[in-house]
Order: structure tokens, then sequence, then C-alpha cells
């Protein structure tokens, strides 16, 4: 007993360990992924650094760069929900340790190296230096070895049947959230522009801090002559600028901002503190590069201009494009606007989005807009002072939060709890099932009560359509209680199949080939049958297995190609006299089943109904009694839970077919085991087979 207590401990520890790791994985999954989904240009940013400390930045243009910042965070959120919800436990876990075998390596080259300073697992949301990323992938990676050894020891929140819509609903509201934050602007503004910013406090060092030291540098070029300079020695205006950087000198306590500057293209003034020390409004046009930049808005942005112009407010374009960028920008827009430098990288900082209008109120970020939202004439209806558009929004980040448990986490939610509580339905009923009452009351409902005619070589064309369609009107008029099925020779199939309503008729063949297709003369393929319209087949009647030689072996192949060309099976079994007397029925039987059938999938075998037919017992006058029937059909269903289990047994039509008659249909259908008749002779004239069919009313 302590052993086993020993044991059960060990086991609960180890399963304890596998979902902390996989809570913490997911978690850190999630939150990587939202934050790329949240501001995927600056992802697309960070891969170009990636890019170009590779030197491979020439081979991937701009598309390519952004659909991959996009399934970067649709692919981190995915694994972090598959994780959390345990959903395809195998294959998240094993993609999982794949993706941090990969980035466990690149990282430590990261630290060593150090080509990039962020490597932007977090967005800007949270900052990490290239070593603590690397000890944190190391930590993942233990974990993820963790989840791909014992991956099933994950506990799930949502069935398999319904982790479809966890999964797809996740998928579409990252891809929204990317989309929403590619069309707008990012929904959470983690970096030092954000809307109610104070671009002169994020640019202060506290007293006593060290002092870092910055040099922007200018290249500017005259009559081919390319040099640098710096704002000491800034050149007159013959000079054409061509690019600027703005680089540490110096370690020391570095602001949240260190690089804003606004240096005016026209005669190379620094603006910078003239534009924060304004007390007022003041629009600032964003465009980091201007031969890049969007156009399709370029009547609203002169608009916005000439509303500036007409309310006093300053409004300045700053870029990091060369002269001739702004002057094929001045010759499409027809900009009257004063164009000023700022780098690059603060420019692609400040907003994400190209271009982009800034409005800023004594040196704070008031609002901002991207060049598909920027505001109209309706909005900008009066001076900044007096309307909407002049003052800073009032949603928080905890607004926004609850607006995504909203529309995110509440569904999946939702969805967990009904799945749960599904589960723990089907759970009691489950354990109903095993009750012998609730066996002994539902048994026959289970299965599908069906009498089958077999008219063999009988009849000619005219005269079994006939047949076929009095039955079918008879039918029609006295529903019967139970499935009809007829099963003709060949030549009837298509021309029964037009006249039946098989909602109340089904129509099958009496056989058909072990063969798919080919040189088989006189052969009619399982595939030939399905084209008329027959929805059945008997296979393995005595008459084929005694007069053509047909083997288990031979029926096995009929069987797989009946089932793969959508037909429902009749397969018949049985004994002759000699092994009756013998008393090995039994065994006859089982082997019979086990010959032909019982290679079968528990769900292909649902498309299975057993016929028993005693061969002493066809066309011989003699009939089984209603008891030894029973006994055998018994038999056989036990021998089919033994195989597939109660349940498929349960289900599994058995019917009898030797020499069932309206005499003693009743009889024989009031047994437990017995679900149904197939007929041969009796089914051949229309009032013998309906007596046969309402047998069931009894």
């Amino acid at each position: 007993m302590r052993a086993m207590d020993t044991k059960q401990a060990k086991a609960a520890a180890r399963i304890a360990t596998v979902n902390v790791c996989r809570f913490i994985t997911a978690a850190t999954f999630v939150l990587s992924g939202f934050v790329k989904a949240v501001d995927p240009t600056g992802t697309q940013y960070k891969i170009r650094d990636y890019l170009e400390a590779w030197h491979l930045a020439q081979y991937a243009p701009d598309f390519i760069t952004m659909a991959a910042s996009v399934a970067m965070s649709a692919v981190e959120f995915g694994i972090g929900i598959c994780l959390l919800f345990a959903m395809h436990r195998r294959a998240t876990s094993r993609l999982l340790l794949l993706i941090m075998a990969v980035f466990t390596p690149l990282t430590l080259w990261l630290a060593i190296a150090n080509p990039i300073s962020d490597c932007g697992c977090f967005g800007d949301a949270v900052k990490l230096t290239n070593w603590q990323t690397f000890w944190k992938n190391v930590v993942l990676l233990a974990m993820a070895i963790v989840l791909a050894r014992r991956p099933l020891d994950m506990a799930r929140f949502i069935s398999r049947t319904n982790q479809w819509i966890a999964l797809n609903y996740s998928a579409l509201f990252i891809l929204a959230v990317s989309g929403v934050s590619l069309y707008s602007l990012p929904q959470f503004d983690f970096r030092p522009y954000h809307v109610g910013a104070d671009i002169r406090q994020g640019m202060e060092i506290p007293p006593g801090a060290p002092q870092p030291q910055f040099e922007t540098t200018f290249i500017m070029e005259k009559n081919g002559e390319r040099r640098e300079f710096s704002l000491d020695n800034y050149p007159d205006s013959t000079w054409t600028f061509v690019d600027s950087k703005t680089v540490q000198t110096a370690e020391g306590y570095v602001p949240p901002i260190h690089d804003f500057s606004i240096t005016r293209r026209d005669n190379g003034e620094d603006i910078t503190q003239q534009v924060l020390a304004y007390k007022g409004y003041t629009f600032l046009l964003v465009a980091p590069h201007l031969e890049q930049a969007d156009d399709s808005n370029l009547d609203l942005i002169n608009q916005i201009y000439e509303y500036a112009i007409d309310h006093g407010y300053p409004f300045y374009c700053l870029t990091a494009s060369t002269e001739r960028a702004i002057a094929r920008w001045r010759d499409i827009t027809g900009a009257e606007y004063p164009f000023c430098s700022t780098d690059e990288t603060t420019l692609q900082t400040i907003i994400r989005s190209n271009p982009g209008l800034v409005l800023i109120n004594d040196g704070k970020v008031i609002r901002k807009w991207s060049h598909n939202l920027l505001p109209d004439e309706y909005q900008l209806n009066g001076p900044l002072e007096d309307i909407e558009l002049g003052r800073q929004p009032q949603q928080d980040n905890a607004q926004k939060v609850l607006s995504i448990a909203l529309w995110f986490v509440l569904p999946l939610l939702l969805l967990t709890l009904a799945d749960r509580l599904w589960a723990w339905t089907k759970f009691v009923k489950k354990k109903e099932k095993q009750t012998k009452i609730y066996k002994l009351l539902k048994r026959k409902k289970m299965r599908k009560k069906i009498v089958a005619g077999n008219w063999k070589m009988n009849m000619n064309l005219q005269d079994g359509v006939a047949l076929a369609k009095e039955l079918n009107e008879t039918l029609k008029a006295d529903k019967p209680n139970c499935g009809v099925i007829i099963c003709t020779p060949f030549i009837h199939l298509a021309s029964i199949a037009q006249l039946l309503d098989q909602d109340v008729i089904a129509l099958g063949a009496e056989n058909c080939a072990d063969k798919e297709k080919g040189a088989y003369t006189g052969e009619v393929s399982a595939e030939m049958v399905k084209s008329t319209g027959a929805q059945y087949v008997i296979l393995g009647h005595s008459e084929r297995r005694g007069y053509y030689g047909e083997t288990p072996e031979i029926l096995k192949e009929k069987v797989q190609l009946a089932l793969k060309n959508g037909l429902k099976v009749i397969f018949c079994i049985g004994e002759s006299l000699e092994e009756r007397e013998a008393n090995k029925q039994n065994e006859v039987v089982k082997a019979e089943l086990e010959g032909s059938v019982f290679n079968l999938t528990a769900d292909e075998f649902k498309n299975i109904i057993v016929a028993y037919e005693p061969i002493w017992a066809i066309g011989t006058g003699k009939t089984a009694t209603a008891e030894q029937a029973e006994e055998i059909h018994a038999y056989i269903r036990s021998v089919i839970a033994e195989h597939y289990g109660n349940d498929v047994a349960e289900e599994t039509t058995i019917l009898y077919g030797g020499s069932c008659k309206a005499s003693n249909a009743p009889e024989l259908f009031a047994k437990p085991d017995i679900d149904g008749g197939l007929i041969g002779g009796a089914s051949l004239k229309a009032a013998d087979f309906k007596g046969i069919i309402d047998a069931w009313k009894k």
C-alpha cells in the first residue's frame, strides 16, 4: 500500500510539473504573440534589423517582412492558446520544442555578437537585454522538453470535438487585431510618444545622472562631393541634404526620448525646443519615407494644413527623406507646408503610419491619426480649443483590456464552461448506459429493425419493375414500422431506382465483384452497383459460397470495395445441416465473421448488417425454432462484442434468413436479438412480403 501511495504521489507531482510548465509557457507565448499583433509594423522593423545584421535585407521586400510579422504573431499566439486549452497536445508540444530549439541558439548568438540591442520578443511592452532574452529562452526550452515528453499529462479544458471552435476563433481574433492595427494604429502604444506623453519630460535627465552624449551627423552633397556636417558647422543652402544619423558617443543615463530633434530643411535651423515650448496646438505630419508614403488621402492632408493656417496652428512635415523625394512629394500633393529633418528611427517610433498625423499641445501628445483615418472637415469644424479633437481621448488601457476581455476572453470562457458541462452530461449518460435496466430498455431501440427481400435469379425486368412499383405504392400508403430493403438482380437496379421512394424502400444488389475494375467479363463492380442508385449489397450468401466457391478472402475483398464505394453490406453467415447436427454452428459463424469482416475498424463495421441464414432451412421448408434462432443470434452478438465491444455489438442489426414467413415472423421478431429478416421466396409477392413487414406492428 505504501509503495502504491508513493507511485501515486510521483504521478501527481509529474502531472503538476507538466501543467505548471504548460501555463507559464502558454502565458509567455500569448503575451508575445499579442503584443506583436498589436504592433505588426514594429515587429516588421525588428525583422528588418535581423535581416540587416545577416546582410539579407535587400532580398526581402516590405510585403514579405510584413507577412512574416503577422504570421509570427499568429503562430506564437496560437501556440499559447493551444497550450492553455491543451488542444492538439502532441503536435503543439513538438512545434514548441522545435521553435525553442531554433531560437535559443539564435539568442545566444545575439547575446554574444550583439548586432541589435533588443530582440523584440515582447515588442515595446517589455524590454529585455540580449542576455536576459537568452536565459528566458533557456527556461522555456527546458519547459518545452518537459511538455514534449509528457504531452498527454496536460489536462484538457475543451474536448477534442470542440477544440476547432476555440482554435479558429483565436486565429480570427489575432489576425483581426493585426488588421485593425495596420489600418489604424496600435490599440496599445507602449512607446514614449504615446497619446498623453509629454515629450519634454521624456527627454529630461534626472539631476546627478550620468549624461550620455549624442551626435547628429548630416550627409550633404554639392557638385558631386559628399561631406558630413554636424549642427555646429551646418553648411549653407547651396548644399543638398542626403541623409542624417544620430549616434551615441558616450554612455550615460538614456532618457526614454533621446533622439528627438527637428531641423528645418530650408535653413538648417534646429526648431526642436521652439516646437515643444509652443503654448498651443501644433500639427506634425510624420513621414519617415515620402517616396514610400501612402498618397491616397492627399486632399485631406492639404485640407488639414489649410485648417491649421486658418486657425494659426503651426504645421510641419517631419521626414528622413532626401530633397529629391521631398520635391516629388511637393509635385504630387502641391504641399506648401515646411519640411523638417528628423531621424528615421525616431519617426517610425513616433507613429506607425507613413504618413501619420500627430497633434501636440505645449509639448504633449494629444492625438494621433493613421493616414487611413485622418480627420475631415466635419470633425475639424471649429477651433481645437472648442471641439472634441482638441482634447485628449479619455479611453485608458483598462478600458481597452476590458474590451478585449469581452470580445475574446469571455466567449472562450463561455465555450469552455459549455464544453465541460457537455462532457459532464456525457459522463452521466455513459454511467446510465452501464446499468442493466437501461440496457434492457434500450437494446431494441438502439438497433435498426429491417426486413430485406432477396429476389435471387427470379423475374424478368418487366415483372421486377411491376413488383417494385406495387411495393412502393403499398408501403407509401401504409407506412412500415421498420426499414425495408429489396435486393434485385443487376438488370433491375437502374430501372427500379427511378421509381422507388428510397425513404420508404431502400434498394440493394445481390452481389458485387471482388475487383475494382478491369478485364473481368461478366462481373459487376461495387462502383457500378452504387452508380445505379443502390444503397446496399448482399455478400457471403450461402448460394454464392456453395455454387461459386467464394472464399473468406474473396468476400473480404468484396466487403472492402463495397464500403469504399459507399454501400452498406448485408453479410450472410450460417451453417449446413451436417454442421448443425455436429453442434458446430457457433464455430462456423464465428469463423465466417473472422475471415471476412473482423478486419474492419469499429467505424467501418457499423456499415455491416449481419444476416444469419441456416443453410439447412433455406428453401427446404424447414425453419429454426424461435428459440434456436435467438440462441445463435445472441451468440453472434457476443462474438461481435468480444471483438468490437458492447456498444458496437448492441448497435449491430442481425437478421434471420431461414424460411421466414408471415406466419412465423411475429414470433421470431419478438426475440431480443433478432432484428428482422432476410427474406427469399416470400419477397417475390407483394402481399406475402407485406405480411412479414407488418410483423413489426404486432
